[in-house]
């Protein structure tokens, strides 16, 4: 590992948290913190104006922008950054749609600093960090089944996918989401017949009940 400090950025719209962990992260002769904010738009302005980081810890739950969608903008225009995810989700959902979107990595937020330093310095080096307690979730998500296709492959969101999650947890109909996505009526039902066997339900309901649930939509 190179001498220089691994330069770290917080996003987290828990201000006592991300200045603890930041102090935390500071008292390393390893590691660096050299910004925080508090949603995926501020991290936005920061990285297209400053020095860009080596690892990003990012928290899954924030105002105007929050992890989900900064994880997807940071594959998209960052793609080499590691992203640590400030969130240790039990719903294999959640996990698989931070996997789409880059994320290497998660922590639960009471994490020992001990694991903290390990996992920022596993990052950096390897490009991942994953857990013990995960290790098993995560070799079932990627197994092959007799299809010869993992639960990862099958339960992957496209955008349009899940745009229509999105719009189906509001109070839109069917043909206003229709309209509002630009659908024929046999895309959108074929749509939403798909959505419901990868989420394994069978009325809009429980469309919803379990898009929130698992942090598939965030509202």
């Amino acid at each position: 590992m190179s001498n220089e400090k691994i330069k770290v950025v917080l996003v987290d719209d828990h201000v006592l948290l991300r200045n603890a962990l930041a102090t935390l992260i500071d008292s390393f002769d390893t590691c660096s913190t050299i910004h925080q904010c508090d949603n995926g738009n501020k991290l936005i302005s920061f990285m297209r104006n400053h020095q860009l980081p080596d690892v990003i810890l990012l928290d899954l739950n924030m105002p105007m922008m929050n992890g989900f969608e900064t994880a997807e903008w940071l594959k998209k225009n960052y793609p080499d950054i590691p992203v640590l995810m400030l969130t240790m989700y039990d719903s294999e959902l959640s996990l698989i749609r931070l996997l789409q979107y880059g994320v290497k990595g998660f922590l639960k937020k009471d994490i020992h600093p001990d694991e903290l330093r390990f996992a920022l310095e596993t990052v950096s080096e390897t490009g991942y960090y994953f857990p013990n307690q995960l290790t098993n979730t995560l070799v079932n998500l990627f197994e092959k089944k007799e299809d010869n296709t993992s639960k990862v492959e099958k339960s992957m969101f496209n955008e349009e996918e899940l745009i229509f999650l999105e719009l189906s947890c509001t109070e839109l109909t069917y043909k206003e989401i229709a309209l509002q996505m630009d659908l024929t009526p046999r895309k959108t039902e074929a749509l939403r017949e798909l959505l419901f066997t990868k989420l394994g339900v069978k009325t809009r309901v429980g469309l919803v009940m379990i898009s929130m649930k698992n942090g598939i939509v965030i509202k």
